[in-house]
């Protein structure tokens, strides 16, 4: 579970990444800014940490093995589109974009085998985002 206690590990990551990363959440989205403070990441991870909690969004962090250095997050958020339970967004760092391919191959396999979602969107990815923010709403 990505926590306030991730703060300095993910905020390096995000600012070591800022335009590699920007345009993860769709192409309209400019996060992160250049101008993310330390202190407004911190209630960014204390917003997701509580989201976790009451059990309406999931987000963890990638760590290295020795849980020194965040590599990138997943995101397991629901989602109102039509013909899909889940949505599933995920990022790696700028310098350890070599895992990109397998955290997501990874992940996939996770959500399908341990997570009851009967079609999750990996919008980005199998989905191109025009699409998916074109798609309808229940």
């Amino acid at each position: 579970m990505l926590t306030v206690h991730d703060v300095v590990k993910d905020y390096e990551a995000v600012m070591s990444s800022i335009q590699h990363l920007q345009g993860t959440f769709g192409p309209d989205s400019d996060w992160p800014l250049p101008t993310l403070s330390l202190e407004q990441n911190l209630i960014d991870l204390g917003w997701h940490q509580k989201e976790f909690q009451r059990r309406c969004t999931f987000a963890f962090t990638v760590v290295n093995p020795s849980d020194s250095h965040c590599l990138g997050c997943v995101y397991i958020d629901p989602t109102d589109k039509v013909g899909y339970d889940a949505v599933v967004v995920l990022w790696v760092r700028q310098s350890e974009f070599g895992l990109d391919d397998s955290l997501y191959q990874s992940v996939k396999q996770w959500i399908a085998e341990e997570w009851p979602f009967r079609n999750v969107a990996y919008p980005g990815r199998e989905i191109e985002w025009k699409a998916w923010e074109t798609l309808s709403s229940k």
